[in-house]
C-alpha cells in the first residue's frame, strides 16, 4: 500500500469518520459566504483523534485570526456531527510543503506547530484553543486569579509557583489553558494533569526509562499541572515530582498549579511539597455572583444567538431566573443556559418559566421525591376551590372532572409514577383513564391559553413551594 493510500486510511479509519466537506458547507452557511472565503475556505482537514481533531492552515497569522475570531462556532458545527469532539487543533503548512504531507504515513514532529505530537509525552498536552484569555469572563470573585494568571503570562517568573485553587467548575483550568496559550509559541510548554503525570511515571518505572522522564519534566520552561490534589500517596513519585519542583525553580521556569483546596489542606501530599506550593502566590477563586453570573449568561446567551443566527431567544426573566437559583458553578450556568437553549430548539418554541423551572429542575435542587401526589392533588384543589373528596370521587360533573385530569396531567409530567400508580392514587382509576386525561389536557393547552396559563401557574406553584425552595 502507498504512503499516500496510508494518510487517506488515517483520514477515514471509521465509517463514522466526519466529512469535512459538509462542515464547510455548514460553515460558509452560519458565518456568510465572506468570512468563509476570506478565511475558513483556508483550513484543511488532517486527522481525527478520539476526541479532537486536527486541521491546518498555511500560516501563523491565519490560525490565530481563525481561533480568536471563529473557534468556539467552528467547533458548535463540529460537535453536530460527532458530540464526542471536545477541541481542535491547528498545525500550520505551508503549501509549499502539502505535497511533502502526502509521502508521509505520520505527521512530523518538525512541521508542527501544535501542543500533539505522536509517541512522545506532548502527547498528554491539554492546550485548548478554545480556552483564552480573551473569553475568560471575571468579576469580584475571579478577578485576582486572573490578573495573576496575566501577570505570569507577560512577565515568567513573577509569582512562582503560581497556585489557583477553588471549587469544581469554577475556571481553574480555562486560566491555566490561557496561560498555556500565550506563551506556547516561544516556550516549551508542558500541561498536564496530575493523575497523567502520576500515570507516566509509573510507566517510565516499568519501561525502565526515567532517564527520559527526567528529561522531558525537567527541560520544560512552562510547566502547568492540573488537579493537583490527585497527586496522593505513592512516595517514590512524590519523591521525583519533589526533585522536579526543584529543578525547574533553580532555572526559572514557571510553574503553574491547580487544585480544589489550598496547599495546606492537601490530602497525603508531603510537608515539604505543601511548603513549596505556598511559598509562592496563591489564589482561590470564589463562587461566582450574582453580577458575574449575569454577564456569563448574557455573553453565552448573545454567542448561541449569533451561532443559531438569531433564531434563540431566552427572555430576561428566564436570564435573571437562571443568573439567581444556579449559584454552584459556572460550568453549571453555562449547562443551564445550553439546557434551555436545547428544550427551544427540540420545540421551536420559547420555552416560559415553568417549563424553565422543569428542564433545570435537578440543578434547582427540586427533586421528584419533593413532588408528591398528594401535594399535586392539594395544589389543584386549592387553585381550583374544591375538596380533594370531590376530586377523587367518581362524580362527573364538569367543574370537577377539568380540575381531576389536570391534577393527573401534572402527576405525569412532574413525577416517574407509573400510569398504574398514579391511577391507584386517583381513586382506583384505570389506567386508559389516566392516558385520556393526560391527552385531553394536551389538546386543550393547545386551543386554550386560560388552560395552559392555569396549567403553568399550577406547575409553578407544586415546584416552588415553601419547602421545595433552595
Amino acid at each position: 500500500m502507498s504512503n499516500k493510500n496510508t494518510i487517506q486510511n488515517l483520514k477515514k479509519n471509521s465509517p463514522e469518520a466526519l466529512d469535512w466537506a459538509l462542515i464547510q458547507k455548514d460553515m460558509k452557511s452560519k458565518l456568510g459566504s465572506d468570512i468563509y472565503e476570506s478565511w475558513l475556505r483556508k483550513i484543511d482537514f488532517v486527522e481525527e483523534m478520539s476526541n479532537y481533531i486536527l486541521l491546518s492552515v498555511s500560516t501563523r497569522f491565519i490560525r490565530d485570526w481563525i481561533t480568536s475570531r471563529y473557534l468556539d462556532q467552528i467547533l458548535q458545527i463540529v460537535k453536530v456531527y460527532k458530540k464526542d469532539l471536545t477541541r481542535i487543533e491547528f498545525k500550520i503548512i505551508e503549501k509549499n510543503y502539502e505535497n511533502d504531507l502526502q509521502n508521509k504515513t505520520l505527521p512530523s514532529v518538525n512541521n508542527e506547530n501544535v501542543s500533539f505530537i505522536k509517541d512522545t509525552y506532548l502527547q498528554y498536552n491539554r492546550i485548548d484553543p478554545n480556552k483564552r484569555f480573551e473569553n475568560f469572563i471575571t468579576g469580584t470573585s475571579n478577578k485576582l486569579a486572573y490578573e495573576a494568571s496575566l501577570k505570569v503570562s507577560e512577565n515568567i517568573s513573577h509569582y512562582n509557583p503560581l497556585y489557583i485553587y477553588g471549587g469544581v467548575g469554577m475556571g481553574k483550568t480555562h486560566l491555566l489553558n490561557s496561560i498555556g496559550l500565550s506563551l506556547k509559541d516561544k516556550n516549551k510548554v508542558m500541561f498536564i494533569s496530575a493523575e497523567r503525570f502520576m500515570y507516566q511515571f509509573v510507566k517510565s518505572i516499568k519501561s525502565n526509562d526515567m532517564v527520559k522522564f527526567k528529561e522531558y519534566f525537567r527541560n520544560t520552561d512552562i510547566l502547568l499541572i492540573d488537579d493537583i490534589q490527585f497527586m496522593n500517596g505513592k512516595e517514590a513519585m512524590q519523591e521525583e515530582f519533589f526533585h522536579t519542583f526543584n529543578a525547574l525553580l533553580d532555572k526559572n521556569s514557571q510553574i503553574i498549579i491547580s487544585a480544589d483546596r489550598a496547599p495546606n489542606k492537601l490530602p497525603r501530599i508531603q510537608d515539604r511539597i505543601k511548603s513549596r506550593f505556598a511559598g509562592g502566590l496563591v489564589v482561590d477563586i470564589q463562587k461566582p455572583d450574582y453580577e458575574l453570573r449575569s454577564k456569563i449568561l448574557k455573553q453565552k446567551t448573545e454567542e448561541l444567538n449569533i451561532f443559531y443566527s438569531n433564531q434563540i431567544n431566552i427572555s430576561e426573566e428566564i436570564q435573571k431566573f437562571i443568573s439567581t437559583e444556579i449559584t454552584g458553578s459556572i460550568r453549571e450556568l453555562v449547562g443551564a443556559i445550553n439546557r434551555v437553549v436545547s428544550f427551544s430548539r427540540i420545540y421551536n418554541k420559547v420555552p416560559n418559566l415553568s417549563e424553565v423551572k422543569i428542564v433545570l429542575k435537578d440543578l434547582l435542587n427540586i427533586g421528584e421525591n419533593k413532588v408528591t401526589i398528594d401535594l399535586i392533588q392539594s395544589t389543584v384543589c386549592k387553585f381550583f376551590k374544591i375538596s380533594k373528596n370531590e376530586m377523587l370521587s367518581s362524580r362527573r360533573s364538569r367543574y370537577l372532572v377539568r380540575p381531576r385530569q389536570a391534577a393527573i396531567y401534572l402527576t405525569k409530567i412532574l413525577t416517574s409514577k407509573s400510569l398504574p400508580e398514579i391511577g391507584r392514587e386517583f381513586s382506583n382509576r384505570d389506567h386508559t383513564t389516566i392516558i385520556h386525561s393526560v391527552k385531553t389536557i394536551e389538546k386543550l393547552k393547545e386551543r386554550d391559553p386560560e388552560m395552559n396559563d392555569n396549567i403553568n401557574n399550577l406547575k409553578n406553584q407544586i415546584l416552588y413551594t415553601k419547602e421545595n425552595e433552595i
